[in-house]
């Protein structure tokens, strides 16, 4: 059968006439490109400071090892670094126990900055619900690296009075900021930049620097060592006789652990002999902790139980001078200031917590406890009975309630509360930033390779000094004090009036 269809003529190549065109079309577009991205890196280079091009080049590498770059960080120079958490009386708390591991273990303590108002929660010890030391160290550093960029950044050491214990020797310190600048090779000061551009590129440096601080729990080399005992499995101690390595009396019960199918075992382990000479740990240049808090319960220590050691009087002579570490004298002579000059007369001070976590739901005990305090005044003294209020429920919601129904009684009570906007908090932060106390205490060389290290402040914004002040306000009530159970903030008025900071000169 003939075919129909004639067979197609041959043809050329679809390319063969314009390959010289596409080759030339390809080179010069390549060419623009090279261009281009040659245009930009010059941009990029001339813009970012030389220093933070020193740190990149230096330390960002596969395994990021600052602490083999750093000129200051030596082998004989040791650090204790740790994760606070929760409200300010548990970083105090933390910190106070972050002095006391420091001190065991004889190295230079890196004092944090006070952490926004639980920025950061660790979860339940009792319940074995908590952030790994991992995932708390993470957050911690991402945090704190937020107070630095948002100029929030406020020592702990800006807040309470250290001197103390560093002028006696007990512990060396070092502030986050000079640490930081030397374990991740930048120059801090760049914080305080105007240029958006030089202070997003140190910001983004400092957080890929943390990742170091951070590593695989229980991982470290000579650089950096992380302790991947929490609170689930460890109970620390220190010259305790024969009980290393015993189990802890306090453990998860049955039914806990078949509801969480968890597999926990506590275990009281001396934190010299795991982590001090002899250890993997004491190689380390930084000993990285999680948290450090601890509460008592069920007949133990949730994680630190070190009180006495008779065999080590300097750890005997620090655990005493950490018992009470009072606020700096600005906050001190303020609060009794008012207590003297706006109460004038004795007077009940009042910590009613409402609204957070667990005390917004026993509010009924709360109140009746305050009552029952009151009506035993009333029927002593004469009236009014003078009350310093400290509470977290704004006053236009106390109608309705029992300080309300206060509030209206003026015939025999007369409250007395301090705001954020009182002149007297504002004037108390500025005089917090002025004298700079966080940046006083260090342990390192004011020179390096002949360079003048500078210590910038730059613009704070210091919070919570509201809360400073009222506690010492309630340590100077003289008709007593009545705290919410439970509440830490409780607690430290509690321990500021047992040390009598209201009759000691400032």
């Amino acid at each position: 059968m003939k075919n129909i269809f004639p067979p197609p003529k041959p043809s050329k190549p679809w390319n063969s006439r314009r390959k010289p065109q596409l080759i030339r079309s390809h080179f010069i577009f390549l060419s623009i490109t090279l261009f281009t991205l040659l245009l930009l890196c010059f941009i990029v280079y001339s813009h970012i400071p030389k220093s933070l091009l020193s740190f990149s080049s230096k330390t960002l590498n596969s395994r990021f090892p600052p602490c083999q770059n750093a000129k200051v960080l030596t082998t004989d120079q040791k650090f204790l670094f740790y994760a606070p958490h929760s409200g300010f009386s548990n970083q105090l708390q933390e910190f106070k126990n972050a002095i006391l591991m420091a001190g065991i273990l004889n190295r230079t303590l890196i004092v944090p900055p006070v952490l926004d108002h639980h920025a950061i929660a660790l979860g339940s010890c009792p319940k074995f619900r908590v952030l790994s030391p991992n995932e708390i160290r993470i957050a911690v550093w991402d945090h704190l690296i937020d107070l630095l960029q948002s100029g929030r950044y406020v020592s702990i050491a800006d807040i309470v009075d250290i001197s103390s214990v560093v002028s006696a020797s007990l512990i060396q310190v070092i502030d986050f900021r000079d640490f930081v600048s030397l374990w991740c090779g930048v120059d801090i000061d760049l914080a305080c930049s105007n240029d958006l551009n030089t202070q997003r590129a140190l910001f983004d440096s400092l957080k890929q620097c943390g990742s170091t601080i951070s590593v695989l729990n229980g991982r470290g080399d000579e650089c950096l060592y992380a302790v991947d005992e929490d609170c689930r499995t460890t109970v620390w101690t220190y010259q305790n006789g024969d009980g290393d390595g015993k189990l802890d009396s306090f453990q998860p019960d049955e039914q806990l652990k078949k509801k969480k199918k968890i597999s926990f075992v506590r275990r009281r382990q001396d934190v010299y002999k795991a982590l001090g000479p002899g250890s993997k740990a004491e190689l380390a240049t930084v000993l990285a902790f999680g948290s450090l808090f601890t509460a008592p319960y069920r007949g133990s220590e949730l994680y630190i139980d070190i009180t006495v050691v008779p065999k080590d009087q300097r750890i005997q002579s620090l655990i005493k001078s950490i018992e009470f570490i009072s606020f700096v004298p600005e906050i001190l002579s303020v609060g009794k200031r008012y207590a003297v000059e706006t109460i004038k007369a004795p007077f009940l001070c009042a910590q009613l917590r409402l609204l957070d976590g667990q005390f917004k739901n026993h509010w009924k005990t709360t109140f009746l406890g305050l009552k029952q305090k009151l009506d035993s005044l009333r029927h002593m003294g004469s009236q009014p009975v003078h009350i310093f209020v400290m509470t977290d429920l704004p006053e236009g919601n106390w109608t309705g309630n029992y300080l309300g129904d206060l509030a209206k009684d003026t015939d025999y009570y007369k409250l007395y509360f301090l705001r954020e906007e009182n002149e007297l908090v504002t004037q108390t932060a500025q005089k917090l930033v002025n004298a700079g106390q966080g940046l006083r205490y260090g342990s390192i060389p004011r020179t390096v390779d002949g360079v003048t290290r500078r210590k910038k402040i730059c613009s704070q914004r210091f919070s919570d000094v509201l809360l400073y002040i009222e506690e010492t306000v309630c340590s100077c009530a003289s008709l007593g004090f009545v705290g919410t159970a439970g509440s830490t903030i409780a607690e430290s008025i509690e321990l500021m009036r047992k040390f009598d900071v209201c009759s000691k000169e400032v």
